[in-house]
């Protein structure tokens, strides 16, 4: 059996399909939010595979690299008049896991009142770059809930998700013994 080529030829010009067979150009909102989505995967999987990740925190991650597949291929899906209205592995349970492990990991941590500098041990700085990538998604997913249907659980999971994650970093130099930095606004 021959193998299926990974290359098509067909986004030479500049276009992609979406999911139903609707052509795009590579710049559209929707190919913005659901690329940056698949970079904020490619990111979540970097800190599965990390040295020092505390083990209770690798399944979650894993569920949530599931969930964001959930996302990208909701988003990169056509949105004509009989598009999905909502995105399947999402709704309330998805996010109230979410905040569960949350809530977990900061009850674990001192209490916070002052900014922090991202950073601390190599594995928390990545979750930080993490953090930073899905609030870029969530923008991107902004901008194309402004021209397009987005159902409304998307943008809940991935805002719920960058507080995660910045809970997370907080809490791997927590169980590293690595000090906080904290922002110094009079230098």
């Amino acid at each position: 059996m021959k193998k299926s080529n990974l290359y098509t030829r067909t986004g030479d010009l500049g276009t992609t399909s979406l999911v139903g067979g609707q052509r795009v150009g590579k710049n559209s909102e929707r190919l913005e939010a659901y690329g940056t989505v698949d970079e904020l995967n490619a990111t979540i999987g970097m800190l599965t595979s990390a040295p020092g990740l505390p083990a209770d925190q690798r399944p979650v991650l894993i569920a949530i690299q599931h969930r964001l597949f959930d996302i990208g291929a909701y988003l990169a899906t056509d949105s004509g008049p009989d598009a999905v209205t909502s995105c399947n592995g999402l709704g309330h349970e998805a996010i109230a896991r979410l905040e569960h492990n949350i809530d977990l990991m900061d009850d674990a941590l001192p209490p916070l009142n002052r900014f922090l500098l991202p950073g601390g041990t190599p594995l928390a700085a990545t979750t930080h770059l993490a953090r930073t990538v899905c609030r870029r998604a969530e923008r991107r997913i902004v901008s194309l809930a402004a021209e397009a249907y987005v159902d409304p659980d998307v943008r809940r999971y991935v805002n719920r998700l960058s507080d995660y994650l910045f809970v997370l970093s907080r809490y791997i130099n927590h169980k590293a013994g690595e000090p906080e930095i904290f922002w110094d606004k009079n230098c």
